[in-house]
């Protein structure tokens, strides 16, 4: 299941890369936020009965959770990978655990020790040297040429959106199964999301879409971000967190060598330098006992 998981998130940049040739980022990341929250409905409905229904109080939870999570992060990804790479975007997304890390410590939910802090500083290092990347954008006009830093930046602010989700999720994550968490978040941000997507419907010309924009579309919406997110809370549930964020470190790699193997992407030194120090940093800041149980891979 959990290689399941992995896989499905690392396609996700693939096919969302290819997905952008068929349909405007607003348009795709929209679509993908209200036809997710339509599949956790149909999911949710028939066992509803059993599970707790949200008090008052949670309700205000859930829209942060919704907000954050579903709505900017999603919809931040996707408008972030129209201008830059895949790799690029992998790595930035890999540095969840630190971004989560930090919030927690201005929260006073968690102590940064000296290992912690290199390890922040070194990611951070290697978001500079990723952002500082000129190259050629996939899917502009031919022969444009772009730096990478727009998409980059639009990516980083998505991944600092989950962070926020992550940490405000600690207030449901033991009084809610992940089914109903998943389901309450994800139908607010279709909520959040939805004038957006008939804006976007109105002004789409359908006609023009082909049968590979709708399955990058049905993939971003089903597996990633249905699938994808039950996997990884049923899996939460039933091992130790650190030992399944290893799995995590899989993603940055897998997604760039498909980016590289299928979208022709070069394999740049700002990309080695970058990418090493990212993951270097994630692994030095996540070693030893953490108190977050929840780190990001989600995208």
């Amino acid at each position: 299941m959990i290689a399941c998981m992995i896989l499905i998130w690392s396609f996700n940049f693939l096919v969302a890369k290819v997905g952008l040739r068929h349909l405007p980022p607003l348009t795709l990341a929209a679509f993908r936020v209200v036809l997710a929250g339509l599949i956790m409905l149909v999911i949710y409905l028939p066992q509803r009965t059993r599970l707790p229904r949200p008090t008052a109080q949670d309700v205000w939870v859930f829209a942060r959770l919704g907000l954050l999570g579903v709505a900017l992060n999603q919809v931040l990804f996707t408008v972030g990978l129209r201008y830059t790479t895949v790799g690029h975007s992998s790595l930035i997304i890999g540095t969840g655990p630190i971004t989560i890390l930090l919030l927690a410590w201005l929260m006073g939910l968690e102590t940064l020790t000296v290992k912690k802090t290199l390890g922040v500083g070194l990611s951070f290092a290697g978001l500079a040297v990723l952002v500082s990347e000129s190259g050629v954008i996939a899917n502009q006009h031919p022969g444009g040429h772009s730096s990478t830093w727009l998409g980059d930046l639009i990516t980083l602010a998505g991944s600092l959106a989950f962070a926020g989700f992550a940490v405000a999720g600690k207030r449901v994550a033991s009084r809610y199964d992940s089914l109903s968490v998943n389901t309450f978040a994800h139908l607010t941000g279709a909520v959040l999301v939805l004038p957006l997507a008939i804006q976007q419907g109105l002004v789409l010309d359908w006609r023009a879409v082909s049968w590979t924009g709708w399955f990058a579309l049905a993939y971003m919406a089903g597996l990633a971000s249905v699938a994808a997110y039950l996997i990884w809370y049923w899996a939460l549930r039933r091992m130790a967190a650190s030992r399944l964020a290893v799995f995590g470190y899989l993603q940055p790699l897998l997604a760039t060598t498909l980016g590289v193997l299928f979208l022709g992407e070069a394999v740049t030194a700002h990309l080695l330098l970058g990418g090493g120090l990212i993951v270097a940093g994630v692994i030095l800041a996540e070693l030893g006992p953490r108190d977050e149980p929840i780190r990001e891979n989600i995208s």
